[in-house]
């Protein structure tokens, strides 16, 4: 499933065809995704412009001019394919943004084409994905986004807020942090690297980032430094190419090939000589990391 990097990098590829751009045909070829569409989704759509691209979270947020905001989340397999007006080949690189030139148009499922000659598909093998139309005043309160905690990348991540949503709990330390009440947006490869990129556990209790007092630990604070740069780093790669994601532009990300512990069961640690990256699952989730570094 595309993460935070992976879901940023897709947002700054279609900005410059969606920001500034009115939808002129809508086409919806099903009824629902992984849940139905909002009635009458491509009348409300037609016609309006998008005034900016957006992202909480992993939801892509379109602002639209007559003040309702269209949320799109990927799921595991959604994707955009955009093709420039005049283009005769499905997916060739024409222009700045294209994605996906290979998916299979059968798996087309909503059709944007937009006041600047483009079109743009969004093509969901899976169906996982889902698209909502919100009234702007009703977003904070809507039942996609009303329970997300603070964004990763924003100031609200800090070490004091980490020991205040802590203290106490005795969750493991990947758990808490992949609890999207808490850390919107961030997933299970980044929480992984961002632990080892504070030599901490995953098997430690998330109380370890906050003293008696209430106060960060020095862990909170390796831990806030470390997710904020992890993050920026993948979205500067453009994201990680697992299976089969791609950039909006097409292109691979190659954030994959700086990976520290994840996918790398068996391999040398980069930080220990004697250490050695293993591999184990903590709630359905496979957790990489080096005992010997991770403490």
């Amino acid at each position: 499933m595309p993460e935070l990097p992976e879901v940023e990098t897709v947002r700054r590829g279609l900005a410059p065809v969606l920001e500034g751009a009115r939808f002129a045909q809508v086409e919806q070829r099903r009824a629902d995704l992984r849940f139905p569409f909002p009635e009458r989704f491509p009348q409300r759509l037609t016609g309006r412009r998008v005034e900016g691209l957006g992202r909480r979270a992993k939801y892509l947020m379109a602002w639209l001019d007559d003040g309702e905001l269209l949320a799109m989340h990927l799921g595991m397999s959604g994707r955009f394919i955009i093709e420039r007006a005049g283009q005769e080949e499905r997916g060739a690189v024409l222009g700045d943004y294209v994605q996906e030139a290979g998916q299979d148009a059968k798996h087309d499922h909503v059709l944007f084409r937009m006041s600047n000659g483009a079109l743009i598909r969004y093509n969901d093998a899976r169906r996982f994905g889902y698209m909502a139309l919100i009234p702007r005043g009703a977003v904070e309160a809507h039942p996609l986004f009303r329970d997300l905690g603070v964004e990763p990348l924003g100031n609200a991540l800090s070490a004091d807020y980490l020991a205040r949503r802590a203290a106490g709990r005795v969750t493991s330390l990947k758990a808490f942090l992949l609890d999207q009440r808490i850390i919107a947006g961030l997933g299970n490869i980044y929480a992984c690297e961002a632990l080892w990129r504070a030599r901490l556990s995953p098997l430690r209790p998330a109380s370890a980032l906050a003293a008696r007092s209430g106060a960060p630990t020095a862990a909170a604070r390796r831990l806030a430094e470390a997710i904020p740069a992890v993050l920026n780093e993948a979205i500067s790669a453009g994201g990680s190419s697992l299976r089969d994601y791609r950039q909006a532009d097409g292109e691979l990300g190659y954030f994959q090939h700086s990976f520290a512990v994840y996918g790398r069961e068996g391999e040398p640690c980069p930080r220990v000589d004697d250490g050695a990256v293993q591999r184990m699952v903590q709630n359905g989730r496979s957790t990489f990391y080096c005992a010997r570094c991770q403490k």
